[in-house]
């Protein structure tokens, strides 16, 4: 056998060993899921906001204010859930906000914003109607299962108030 053959043999052999077979599958998995992961979060759009330097000027002092403001108006808010969201059909959300002696709060503007944290194409907002005062509601249908973030927020003049929470649409 000549030097050429065994040299061809040798190499024929390493290929079919375990750890050389074990060494190129995981650099294709590797490969494949940075393949799929970029792939992904070029499809998928962030809920970064477009004027996030501007947003983020001064953001501790402003919300330090903020708090302050909020410790010296004493707003007790409450967000009214229905028992169970269906996707397509609406379902009837509540805001109740009361001041310090625990009477309602006439706001001038107060606004249901809805958030889809995987798809910023879905979010949307809409305006809560004053039922009574200090209590106010609005229809929301969303329309798709999943998580969605909520926040109800309270305007007054200069003062706003954002109250968070979150949903699961479509799920019991």
């Amino acid at each position: 056998m000549s030097n050429r053959e065994q040299n061809s043999e040798n190499k024929q052999r390493a290929l079919r060993s375990p750890w050389i077979l074990g060494i190129i599958g995981m650099i294709i998995i590797f490969v494949t899921a940075n393949i799929v992961m970029i792939t992904l979060s070029l499809d998928r759009p962030g809920l970064v906001d477009d004027n996030y330097y501007d947003r983020g000027q001064h953001y501790e002092k402003n919300m330090l204010k903020r708090q302050a403001k909020v410790r010296e108006m004493g707003w007790q808010t409450k967000v009214e859930e229905p028992e169970y969201a269906d996707i397509g059909k609406p379902a009837t959300y509540g805001f109740r906000v009361t001041d310090k002696a625990g009477k309602p709060v006439e706001a001038d503007s107060v606004t249901f914003y809805v958030y889809r944290p995987s798809d910023q194409d879905q979010d949307f907002s809409l305006p809560m109607k004053q039922v009574e005062p200090g209590y106010y509601k609005a229809d929301v249908t969303f329309p798709l299962l999943g998580v969605w973030d909520i926040l109800v927020s309270v305007r007054q003049g200069e003062f706003e108030l954002n109250v968070p929470s979150q949903i699961s649409a479509g799920v019991k």
